[in-house]
C-alpha cells in the first residue's frame, strides 16, 4: 500500500527561486501548500515596485505558477493566508482579491498586517482536481 501522506515537493521556474531553507510548494496527498509569495520577478528574483494592486497580481501568478506545477490552479485554492505591509492598503488588496476569486464560492482566507520588505506576501493551500 502506498502512503498517501509522502511529502513531494513542488518546483517551477515560473516562480522566484527560494531565498532561504524552505519549497516553494509541497504536495501531501491531494493537498498542495505553498510557501509565502512575495512580488518578485520570477527570473531575477528581485522585488518588483509597484501599488499593492501591481504587486498582489504578481504574487497570485507566481502562487499559480506553483500551483499549475502540481497539477492545479488557484480555481482549486480553499484557504488564503494574505501579509499585507500597510493595513490601510486592504481594499485595494481586496479589489483584486475579488477579481482573482470572482465567486461564487471563495476560499477562506486570512488578512493580518506584518511587517515586510514589500506590501504583500500570500500563501494558500489548493486540493488537487480529481482526474
Amino acid at each position: 500500500m502506498v502512503n498517501k501522506w509522502v511529502k513531494v515537493e513542488i518546483n517551477t521556474t515560473g516562480a522566484p527561486q527560494n531565498t532561504g531553507p524552505y519549497s516553494q510548494g509541497i504536495r501531501v496527498g491531494n493537498l498542495i501548500f505553498t510557501s509565502g509569495e512575495g512580488p518578485l520577478d520570477p527570473l531575477t528574483g528581485e522585488i518588483v515596485e509597484g501599488s499593492i494592486e501591481e504587486q498582489t497580481r504578481l504574487v497570485f501568478r507566481n502562487l499559480e505558477a506553483i500551483l499549475h506545477a502540481a497539477g492545479a490552479s488557484l480555481q482549486d485554492v480553499v484557504k488564503v493566508t494574505a501579509h499585507l505591509a500597510d493595513l490601510n492598503d486592504f481594499e485595494r488588496f481586496n479589489h483584486v482579491y475579488k477579481e482573482i476569486f470572482p465567486g461564487p464560492v471563495r476560499p477562506v482566507r486570512t488578512t493580518v498586517g506584518s511587517q515586510l520588505t514589500v506590501r504583500v506576501e500570500v500563501d494558500v493551500v489548493a486540493v488537487l482536481p480529481e482526474g
